[in-house]
């Protein structure tokens, strides 16, 4: 979250060089030296991130025998044909013409949150790291692709700047029900009551795990008694 919001705020005066807030906010960050500078250390610590990010799932996935869950099914943030279900479903609900829409584990719009900044941060990235070592991207790439390069990183960048700060604020921070944050991301939990009523499916669902591992440990602790009894019986003359 601090290295994008420190890339937008360094990238923006870049960009706009010739207008007079980008000078003023450059001045504000040192100069554009220093704008630029803040920029490739912002962009460096978010290149890690993603990086171990990726590196983290997918250790996860097949360490733990899950690969197919984390490309299919409920858990996976994969879109899933119940996704396109579900955003007709809600925009139905949007303009009153049906009830709001059951969730599970993951929502549409988290899969498109997601998503957007997967694939957004192969090409900020990737044209990004092309215009911080032109000298060594030189010895095998055209000139052109530097001029494409240029273009894409800062369109992409600006893309990026405002769907962050419109949909996915609005979604994580504005909702009235998650006003003035969602503070799951500091947490890593939910309330219950959130649960149940942003995502009953998952709740239910849960609900049914936790019944079954009760009734197994319960079900082990009678069989158990029940042979510590038998075998008393059995050693008293």
């Amino acid at each position: 979250m601090l290295s994008f919001v420190g890339c937008a705020l360094s990238g923006l005066p870049l960009i706009f060089a010739d207008r007079e807030w980008a000078a003023t906010l450059a001045r504000m960050l040192g100069g554009f030296q220093g704008a630029g500078l803040i920029h490739r250390i912002c962009a460096f610590v978010m290149i890690v991130v993603f990086a171990t990010h990726v590196i983290m799932v997918f250790a996860r996935a097949i360490r733990g025998g899950r690969f197919m869950k984390m490309l299919w099914g409920p858990d996976s943030m994969v879109p899933q044909p119940q996704d396109v279900v579900d955003i007709y479903r809600n925009f139905k609900w949007f303009v009153g013409a049906g009830p709001q829409p059951q969730f599970d584990r993951w929502t549409y719009w988290e899969k498109f949150d997601y998503w957007a900044v997967f694939w957004g941060m192969f090409i900020i990235g990737g044209s990004g790291l092309l215009l911080w070592f032109p000298v060594f991207f030189a010895n095998f790439l055209p000139g052109w692709m530097f001029n494409i390069a240029t273009l894409v990183h800062g369109e992409e960048a600006l893309l990026a700047v405002g769907f962050i700060f419109t949909f996915h604020f609005f979604n994580g921070h504005l909702r009235p029900e998650k006003f003035p944050m969602d503070t799951v991301i500091f947490s890593g939990v939910i309330p219950e009551h959130e649960l149940v009523d942003e995502r009953p499916v998952e709740y239910a669902k849960a609900l049914k795990e936790m019944l079954h591992r009760y009734l197994a440990t319960t079900l082990g602790v009678v069989i158990l008694v029940i042979g510590a009894l038998a075998w008393r019986n059995r050693q008293d003359p």
